[in-house]
């Protein structure tokens, strides 16, 4: 039986990475333009380090009642959805936190090093005071707050760009990875789509690396070994806890969730960061499989996630809890 050929395409989009993987390589030309559209409108509607995207907008208007697009307002539903399905662990409000901590800008442009901070810890000012309304996408950030969306925005956007990739394919299956959101749609191949597990997204494909096959649904891992800098000899990383408003210091360098969406995903891989220990008995209510690394590279497996010897077999994605 010949092998299946796949069409593949590289690129690079919201400052990071993107792999297209499609079934029908005759159409990864059209599949990836679909892709590239999409992220594009991600980009003029949510990012936090344009000044003319619309979320940079919303945000210089706080204090006021303001509507947004539709991209936008799914966005923002979302990134809430996420603080009441995490119990405010992952938190949109927590981007003048994070915006205080040094991640003012595309991580490129972060300073490695710098010099000291001087902050005051407080909690976030808490998703319940975003008001919003999903009918008429009316937004009010209250004044003083910042949203940020990166705990969700861009996994939404690897969900978008696989429904956009395989409509342009016209079926078949695609898989999409950005930055390391995963995101299947489609019929997978048989055995299901590999995907390496790395602590980094641009870490190249290594044998000695464990990796799992899905079916469907999405993969995101959140970590805090990648996205650091240093400010005054103190280390810092970019995943916020919002009861203390400083970079996250639980026992947790890793995480890696498997759920029926790459958002879902991406929203409980940041949670077991925030949650630290709790995120154990939190990811096993929620069924989700999930490979947690601890700070001396200690693997914790969870519901399912498959065994360093079982990795290569594919498995279908379970919902989060609603």
């Amino acid at each position: 039986m010949s092998a299946l050929v796949l069409g593949i395409a590289d690129g690079r989009a919201l400052g990071t990475s993107y792999r297209l993987v499609a079934t029908r390589p005759e159409r990864i030309a059209a599949a990836r333009s679909a892709l590239e559209a999409l992220l594009r409108d991600v980009d003029a509607a949510a990012s936090r380090f344009r000044a003319d995207s619309e979320l940079s907008r919303l945000n210089a208007q706080a204090g006021r009642e303001v509507r947004v697009g539709r991209l936008l307002g799914r966005a923002i539903a979302e990134a809430l959805r996420a603080a009441q399905l995490t119990d405010g662990a992952v938190d949109p409000t927590v981007g003048r936190a994070i915006r205080i901590a040094g991640y003012d800008g595309d991580f490129a442009s972060v300073a490695r090093v710098g010099a000291p901070l001087h902050i005051a810890v407080e909690r976030v000012a808490g998703w319940r005071a975003v008001q919003f309304d999903a009918s008429s996408r009316t937004v009010l950030v209250p004044r003083g707050v910042e949203l940020d969306l990166g705990a969700t925005a861009k996994a939404l956007a690897s969900d978008l760009c696989a429904a956009a990739a395989l409509d342009a394919a016209g079926g078949g299956g695609v898989l999409v990875s950005l930055g390391g959101d995963v995101a299947a749609a489609g019929s997978s191949p048989e055995g299901g789509w590999p995907v390496q597990v790395s602590e980094d997204s641009a870490a190249p494909l290594d044998d000695g690396e464990e990796t799992i096959a899905i079916t469907t649904g999405g993969l995101a891992t959140s970590s805090t070994t990648v996205r650091r800098w240093t400010r005054g000899g103190v280390e810092l990383h970019h995943i916020i806890d919002p009861e203390t408003g400083r970079p996250a210091a639980g026992p947790w360098r890793t995480a890696t969730v498997v759920a029926a969406t790459c958002v879902d995903a991406n929203i409980a891989a940041t949670a077991a960061i925030v949650k630290g220990e709790g995120a154990v008995s939190w990811l096993e209510g929620q069924g989700l499989p999930a490979r947690l690394v601890d700070r001396a590279g200690r693997v914790t497996r969870l519901a399912g996630w498959p065994s360093s010897q079982q990795a290569d077999r594919g498995f279908s994605a379970n919902s989060q809890e609603t």
